[in-house]
């Protein structure tokens, strides 16, 4: 994906309010180099943030008629309002070696042995994982295939066939589950329904009825 940022020349809290009442986001770009104060234009960014790519794939910035590869580091948004606040972007290149979290993409739910010959619904335990890897092998998504998986199987990281030099970070977690097949919660017979029903109790015009029958 593509972006246009502009040279920030001024800095400050009050520089950047003043910048924000124009329509301007400020931001950063660091990595491989002097860092950077860039602004952006708020509208486009603010778009451009509901794009899932944007979020976990090299983007290629124009800065000054330059371009550079950068990733999506930090967002500040305002506590209630659907403003952006500030933005950091980091330098790379194709020798970077970073770590990102990737969303997962899953395939072939519906045709699955667990959902058509079963009625099983999926449990997606994770929708993301952090991956290490070059810069140039960042993936955008990682595709998972359940297309198979059947009654009662879980997929964990370990069973994933991940692209070529992409590596998942754990952080102490031992081959956690990505998915899982659950079953349905079976609706009961109507016979077992009425079975359950409890008589209610008198109400209390009815008590004082009887009390008055006595």
């Amino acid at each position: 994906m593509k972006f246009v940022a502009y040279p920030r020349e001024l800095q400050g809290t009050g520089a950047s309010r003043r910048l924000r009442n124009t329509g301007k986001v400020p931001g950063i770009v660091y990595g491989a180099g002097t860092p950077a104060m860039v602004e952006l234009d708020h509208n486009a960014l603010f778009h451009a943030l509901k794009k899932e790519a944007f979020h976990s794939s090299i983007l290629d910035m124009d800065l000054s008629g330059a371009s550079q590869q950068v990733l999506l580091r930090d967002v500040q948004m305002h506590p209630f309002k659907q403003i952006v606040l500030h933005v950091d972007f980091q330098r790379v290149d194709a020798t970077t070696r970073v770590s990102k979290k990737v969303p997962l993409h899953f395939i072939n739910e519906d045709t699955a042995p667990a959902v058509k010959l079963d009625g099983c619904l999926f449990s997606h335990v994770v929708n993301e994982l952090e991956v290490e890897c070059l810069a140039s092998q960042l993936p955008e998504f990682i595709t998972i295939d359940v297309g198979e998986m059947t009654k009662g199987q879980s997929l964990h990281v370990d069973d994933l066939k991940l692209p070529k030099g992409i590596k998942v970070v754990l952080r102490g977690k031992k081959n956690p589950a990505v998915v899982s097949v659950i079953q349905q919660a079976e609706e009961a017979e109507p016979e077992v329904v009425a079975a359950l029903v409890v008589k209610a109790p008198a109400t209390k015009a009815k008590k004082e009825e009887k009390q008055n029958k006595k």
